[in-house]
């Protein structure tokens, strides 16, 4: 059946998302090869390029772009027209970096305003662009960072938002992938070798061959062992029963790379323990056998096992609650914090919003999740992803 809004048979389109996702995680150990996972993100559309736009709490900014957008992105920024470009502007006053919802042209301008903006009239039309679908996809609150899939206007409909819900999913792929690819880069990867950076990160590593052995396993994973997780004949293993099937599963899974395991949005698997109330978050991410890896360890890795050990004195890691409860990562932070029991103002001055939106998230999160009391939200993270 063909999917008359993108022009593409729905096969073909669903082997275009596999490719993305698979080059999506190939880069999370070599951020030299996103402009190549951007590429293959916008392939999936058939469109123009992408690109990552990142900003980090101390005011640096940047971009990462596929190779197709190079001479845009430096015309751009020769350009100066980051400053007056009206959909960046609408895009931070109405809140959809924070938000974590797809959003596209016609969220942010009004048909004549696409028809007079300088951007569109002549920035784009000079690179052969016009519409765009976004999502923020920011795997740290320190960092802000959007997908955005450039399109030509001239040759193709807007966005549908079909295809938006297929960027949201192609975006909780790309957070996860950036929440390893952001920690290996502050381990100045450049500087130290891969095997090194990893042992810097705050976050718990295994890494599997195609065998399902484990070949490596960072100080932070080997901290989890003995306490929910453990090695036995080089096999990772869950210690208590309930939850070992989930995690065999899933290791199978992308062990076998299979296609529809690849593409569905990452789920954790909680872990119980028995030294903390809180459980761990377990990720298993696929790593294809066809990836030139950054370094001679990541030869033959099969799968990467991410183990999230979260802090007993601090607030439910957002992109967890987000995945368990099936929110948007803006409305995740939120809950998070809320849910730890801080008032909705103070929520919104630590995540540097206003209190209106913080409550607007609030209110999204209550009629999702079923509850309508702070206090009520509170339990259900305990129950769900504190304890």
């Amino acid at each position: 059946m063909a999917m008359t809004d993108v022009g593409a048979p729905a096969r073909s389109r669903d082997g275009a998302f596999v490719t993305a996702v698979e080059a999506i995680y190939d880069a999370a150990p070599d951020p030299s090869r996103w402009p190549a996972a951007l590429q293959a993100i916008a392939n999936v559309f058939d469109d123009v390029g992408a690109i990552l736009i990142w900003r980090r709490d101390d005011g640096t900014f940047g971009t990462i772009v596929s190779d197709s957008l190079i001479e845009a992105q430096k015309d751009y920024e020769r350009g100066g027209w980051s400053t007056s470009e009206l959909r960046a502007l609408r895009t931070a006053e109405r809140g959809y970096f924070f938000s974590g919802d797809p959003f596209t042209d016609r969220h942010l301008c009004s048909d004549e305003e696409i028809n007079s903006d300088p951007v569109y009239t002549q920035f784009c039309v000079q690179h052969g662009m016009g519409w765009f679908g976004a999502v923020a996809v920011s795997p740290d609150p320190h960092v802000g960072v959007a997908l955005s899939i450039q399109r030509n206007a001239r040759m193709r409909p807007a966005f549908s938002d079909i295809e938006l819900g297929m960027i949201g999913r192609i975006g909780q792929h790309v957070e996860k992938s950036l929440r390893l690819s952001i920690r290996l880069l502050d381990a100045e990867l450049g500087n130290v070798g891969l095997g090194e950076a990893l042992a810097r990160l705050g976050i718990g590593v295994f890494a599997l061959d195609s065998l399902k052995r484990v070949v490596f396993a960072n100080p932070a994973a080997e901290r989890t062992l003995g306490d929910g997780l453990a090695v036995a004949n080089d096999r990772l293993l869950v210690s208590a029963s309930a939850e070992r099937g989930s995690l065999e599963e899933a290791i199978e899974q992308m062990i076998r790379a299979a296609p529809e395991e690849i593409a569905r949005e990452p789920k954790p698997i909680l872990i119980k323990r028995q030294r903390s109330e809180r459980p761990l978050a377990v990720y298993v991410l696929p790593v294809m056998p066809s990836m030139q890896p950054a370094a001679q360890f990541l030869t033959h890795i099969r799968a990467i096992v991410l183990v999230i050990d979260p802090a007993s004195n601090e607030p439910a890691d957002p992109a967890v609650v987000r995945d368990v409860l099936g929110l948007t990562l803006g409305e995740a932070r939120v809950a998070a914090l809320v849910g730890s029991g801080l008032p909705p103002r103070e929520a919104a001055q630590k995540l540097g919003i206003t209190e209106e939106t913080a409550r607007t998230a609030l209110k999204r999160v209550f009629s999702k999740v079923g509850v309508s009391r702070q206090s009520e939200l509170t339990a259900l993270l305990t129950k769900l992803v504190l304890k």
